[in-house]
């Protein structure tokens, strides 16, 4: 637990599941990455569905290898109960002619501030830059989809790769993405108290309900949309 670094099934090799933020890796990252692969002897380097890169070789071998992807500004994945690599939206305003926002920055920040935090069981976040979900934003614990102008929905408690998928629930429409995080704080903060040990999020959802995921408008309403909704109400 802690680090993803685990025994394969079928050859007896060890897989080392390298990450970094977004799956966004220099020219610099890979060309060292091959190099040490090459002189320590990794048998094959392959994608993984987390936009991460895993490194098939020998148990002997890694601590060479550790050594390695430390020095390139590279990490080994969580594992466990943790916050996973994010899953984001490789599309923006100059890859994509779909992308609402920028979901790919996003995503990054969103690795850099919670990954590797402990949570009751792991917990995968993925980022759209638009309602197609290329990254299957509905089938992530947190799911946030560019709804555009900065602005993102958020879709909590989903579940893939699973025989029994779960289709996760919005909470909140056009969120500014420098509130994202507060009602990511609070989601976490949330779920950290009414979880019971190694239960996912979908599973406590689906036993108390979405009502206590659902962050007070306090903490995500801009002040301007704030005192807004306060006018609207004075004129009712």
């Amino acid at each position: 637990m802690g680090e993803a670094i685990f025994r394969q099934q079928r050859n007896g090799l060890y897989a080392v599941n390298i990450v970094v933020p977004g799956g966004i890796f220099t020219p610099e990252q890979l060309m060292g990455l091959a190099e040490a692969a090459r002189d320590i002897g990794v048998w094959r380097i392959k994608c993984g569905i987390r936009q991460t890169l895993i490194a098939v070789l020998e148990q002997d071998k890694i601590p060479a290898l550790l050594e390695k992807i430390q020095g390139l500004g590279m990490q080994v994945a969580p594992f466990g109960n943790k916050i996973r690599s994010v899953k984001a939206c490789p599309g923006g305003a100059e890859l994509c002619p779909r992308a609402l926002g920028p979901a790919l920055e996003l995503g990054m920040e969103l690795q850099e501030r919670y990954l590797g935090q402990d949570v009751p069981k792991d917990f995968k976040i993925s980022t759209a830059g638009c309602p197609r979900g290329c990254t299957e934003p509905y089938c992530a614990d947190l799911g946030l989809i560019a709804k555009g102008g900065d602005n993102f929905d958020i879709v909590i408690g989903g579940r893939g790769s699973t025989t029994k998928p779960v289709h996760g629930t919005s909470i909140v429409s056009a969120v500014s993405r420098k509130k994202v995080f507060a009602v990511v704080d609070f989601l976490l903060d949330q779920y950290r108290k009414l979880a019971e040990p190694r239960e996912r999020l979908c599973s406590t959802i689906a036993r108390l309900g979405i009502e206590p995921f659902i962050p007070p408008e306090k903490i995500y309403l801009d002040q301007e949309q704030q005192q807004d909704e306060f006018a609207a109400f004075l004129m009712e």
